[in-house]
């Protein structure tokens, strides 16, 4: 099988890596991919949110599957032009996408589907945005409709804080929506659909926040570990019972069957499970956890759900160890991250037992050397017999890497440990 991935992060070197072992799978292409991608693809130029190039590469190539990894190029229709070019596509529609594209929009599905979720006012000025914050009171949830690379979410006791970040994306032209805060731990579950059937894989937790202790602005994600030996034990079943499968029922009803991953964001509440988000692909940093641990092959899983034939399939198997994941971030990131700073040890980190690393913000310079292109640089995933040992092999990787100034955090998976 010859299959093309479409995206350039951690997330799309984590697919990569798990293709790469399935021996179904003959060759391996990439758009744009990454240095490290590079190892195990070859790699293409070109925009991947252009449908039109995307798909024109896929034909060119004779590929037989199209996985496409960000959101972005989902929300800009590409799945739809590989579709319309006959390839199989891995990835839901334009219009199902907005199931991520647009906050308000996955609010309006949830409701009709009767999934349970934090209540949530749709604002488009400041007047409108006082009166929703008044209403939920603090905690304040302030998030802004649109794509915003998992940093567009404000969660604060301040009301000037949720306050002037609803301001600024008004002045950018967006809207927003303020949910009620919901209490208890979050974690994520990801489903492969095709728009009938759901096939959940093993939940993860992310790690949201930039410093220890769940400090500082949000990011990305910093790191990510599966499984969650605390989650209760019919966790992914009521999820596919009551969330996800209503949701892609509904969306079938609509007339825009989603096919692809819906990335269901969970808290954990008093209440019972309660939807936070949904994301329309895979996690970043939770997809290089999971699919580390995943046995099954994957290429036949997305081939098959691309092609309407997941019901088909044998149970998932998984691994009974762990997997721990820990980002090492450029320095400033969140912010402004700077780039260009040397990066090494990477070889000497994989030598380790049970660690691997996926590149996301990297590139090769005017003279062939590795360097930072981003704010989240690399994704060092330590595998182990249980969380414990997952979790030395990944920070005993991550202290093999050497980026100046950079930062991660230190409490990756450590209350899983404790209370384990």
């Amino acid at each position: 099988m010859k299959i093309l991935v479409v995206g350039p992060g951690a997330r799309e070197h984590a697919l990569v890596w798990s293709l790469h072992r399935d021996p179904a799978v003959t060759e391996i292409h990439a758009l744009p991919g990454n240095p490290g991608i590079a190892a195990l693809a070859t790699l293409h130029s070109g925009d991947a949110n252009d449908g039109a190039a995307v798909a024109a590469l896929a034909t060119e190539l004779g590929v037989d599957l199209v996985v496409v990894g960000p959101e972005a190029p989902l929300v800009a229709g590409v799945a739809d032009a590989v579709r319309a070019a006959g390839i199989a596509c891995f990835g839901p529609s334009r219009e199902a996408a907005m199931l991520e594209g647009s906050k308000a929009f996955a609010k309006d599905v949830m409701a009709a589907a009767g999934v349970p979720t934090a209540g949530a006012r749709v604002c488009t000025n400041a007047t409108e945005l006082a009166q929703a914050l008044d209403e939920f009171g603090a905690p304040h949830v302030v998030k802004d409709d649109g794509l915003a690379a998992g940093k567009g979410v404000v969660v604060t006791h301040e009301r000037a804080e949720a306050m002037a970040h609803g301001e600024a994306i008004f002045a950018a032209g967006g809207h927003l929506v303020v949910e009620e805060f919901l209490d208890g731990p979050e974690v994520s579950l990801f489903c492969i659909c095709d728009g009938e059937t759901v096939v959940p894989l093993s939940p993860a937790q992310d790690f949201k926040r930039a410093y220890d202790g769940d400090k500082g602005l949000n990011t990305g994600g910093m790191g990510a570990y599966s499984p969650l030996p605390w989650a209760p034990a019919d966790l992914t079943t009521d999820v596919v019972e009551r969330i996800a499968q209503p949701t892609i029922d509904q969306m079938r009803t609509r007339g825009t069957p989603f096919s692809g991953v819906l990335y269901c964001g969970l808290a954990l509440t008093s209440a019972g499970v309660k939807v936070i988000e949904f994301n329309a692909r895979f996690g970043d940093p939770e997809t290089q956890s999971v699919l580390a641990r995943l046995q099954t092959p994957l290429a036949g899983v997305l081939h098959a759900a691309a092609e309407g034939r997941l019901a088909e399939l044998p149970p998932l198997t998984w691994s009974e160890g762990a997997a721990v994941t820990v980002v090492i971030a450029s320095h400033n990131y969140p912010g402004t991250p700077r780039t260009g700073d040397p990066l090494t040890g990477i070889e000497e980190a994989e030598q380790r037992e049970g660690v691997h690393v996926l590149h996301a913000g990297t590139a090769l310079n005017g003279e062939g050397q590795l360097v930072s292109s981003g704010g989240r640089v690399v994704s060092v995933v330590g595998q182990g017999a249980s969380i414990e040992q997952a979790r030395m092999r990944a920070y005993e990787g991550v202290e093999c890497i050497d980026l100046a100034d950079s930062h991660h955090r230190t409490d990756i998976a450590r209350a899983a440990v404790k209370e384990a």
